[in-house]
């Protein structure tokens, strides 16, 4: 079994927000795959989705951002999934709308999302794939992220969600360095 987690915000406030973009690309998987989401005790929305006979879990935390990590590792532990078989998916203000990085590890790079997955997963070792939601040029951070994209960046966030979603499905399929070898390429 695998888990994939996109990073947001619930509720209709935070809908479409350049901070809920992990969410969007969770979405995009779970319509590809006609899931459906349902919520858990875990704090979560969860969608079980069925890849080539293996079980896949879709996650959107509902414990808001900056306490992800909590979701990610009760389910994780509840369902025994090894950290090497989770991917977590989150905006990065440090690439341009439009752009994908996929990574095997790292550090939080300031995401407050990430620093709490870290905290409850105890390891900075798991795949992630961020989406370019580029800095704001006033360097108000808060309201940037908690703001929607502009009409003129909606098409490149639609093709970073669609190419996220491509390179998870192509982990699924394949591998991770194939993905990261392919999307990261794209992305330059």
């Amino acid at each position: 079994m695998k888990m994939i987690v996109g990073l947001g915000n619930p509720g209709k406030k935070y809908e479409d927000t350049r901070h809920n973009v992990g969410f969007m690309v969770i979405n995009e998987l779970n319509e590809r795959f006609n899931g459906s989401f349902k919520v858990t005790k875990y704090n979560g929305e969860v969608s079980t989705i069925v890849h080539k006979g293996e079980k896949v879990l879709l996650v959107k935390p509902l414990t808001y951002m900056n306490e992800s990590g909590q979701c990610i590792r009760q389910l994780a532990d509840y369902y025994e999934i090894p950290t090497d078989d989770i991917v977590i998916v989150y905006d990065d203000l440090d690439l341009p709308v439009g752009q994908l990085r996929l990574r095997q590890k790292g550090s939080a790079g300031g995401h407050n999302g990430i620093k709490s997955t870290i905290q409850h997963l105890g390891t900075q070792d798991f795949k992630r794939v961020k989406v370019g939601i580029t800095r704001p040029d006033d360097g108000n951070i808060i309201n940037w992220v908690l703001g929607r994209f502009s009409k003129k960046e909606q098409p490149d966030v639609a093709i970073s969600i669609k190419e996220a979603a491509d390179a998870l499905e192509m982990w699924l399929t394949a591998d991770f360095i194939q993905a990261m070898n392919r999307y990261n390429q794209a992305a330059k």
